[in-house]
């Protein structure tokens, strides 16, 4: 009898670890590769944002609401999630429209990857 609540212990122990690290442990399908998020960038983002991610880009004057600089303390905050929700749904309301289904999942990580290094690059 002894034996067995141990193992049922040890069972339930394994479960609960499970359940509070398993979100952590999971793996993307594959890296996010700066390389390829620089081509989708520079491809699809570049023309508002701008080549440096200041949101300056040649298209930038012509909306009505100004393109996020990603240099910005605001952008610093966000999570890599909310930028990957933001590529793929777009904002209500603003010039950014979703680019789910123009766009893989793979090419919006790479392009969220290649971000982040942008808006440590000074001028």
């Amino acid at each position: 009898m002894r034996i067995f609540s141990r193992k049922i212990l040890v069972t339930l122990s394994i479960g609960f670890i499970g359940l509070l690290f398993g979100p952590l442990l999971q793996a993307q399908e594959y890296p996010a590769d700066t390389a390829r998020g620089k081509a989708v960038y520079q491809r699809d983002c570049q023309a508002c944002h701008g080549a440096g991610g200041w949101g300056d880009g040649p298209e930038a004057q012509a909306l009505t609401i100004a393109p996020t600089n990603f240099h910005r303390f605001s952008s610093f905050l966000k999570s890599d999630e909310e930028l990957l929700r933001t590529i793929e749904h777009g904002v209500v309301f603003s010039p950014m429209h979703a680019w789910r289904g123009q766009l893989t999942d793979g090419e919006m990580q790479d392009a969220v990857a290649y971000i982040r290094l942008l808006s440590q690059q000074a001028r």
